[in-house]
């Protein structure tokens, strides 16, 4: 049986829609869920805490949608929150810093 759940995709504003493209491309199949936060962005000038709040808040919206994985399209929470999510949520995570 196949899993029918949506991959969950956030970025900190919507340069996550290149990720999003790719993953179209390489999974034409799969659905895709994405939250852009452009309310809050940019990141990169927030505190460490403060991102890692920001994407516990994100990475918990996409597992309340159902998120079969999530993907962190935001290079400043791949590089501050990911062991943290990691860690706080039951689906893969996957950033863009590392390939």
């Amino acid at each position: 049986m196949s899993d029918s759940r949506p991959i969950g995709v956030f970025d900190s504003g919507i340069g996550g829609l290149t990720v999003v493209k790719a993953l179209r491309d390489l999974l034409p199949n799969e659905d895709i869920f994405y939250l852009g936060d452009t309310a809050r962005v940019p990141y990169g000038p927030k505190s460490p805490e403060t991102v890692q709040r920001y994407a516990v808040e994100l990475a918990g919206i996409l597992t309340r949608k159902n998120a079969k994985a999530l993907v962190v399209a935001c290079n400043t929470v791949s590089s501050v929150a990911l062991p943290l999510l990691t860690r706080k949520f039951p689906a893969p995570v996957i950033g863009v810093i590392e390939p």
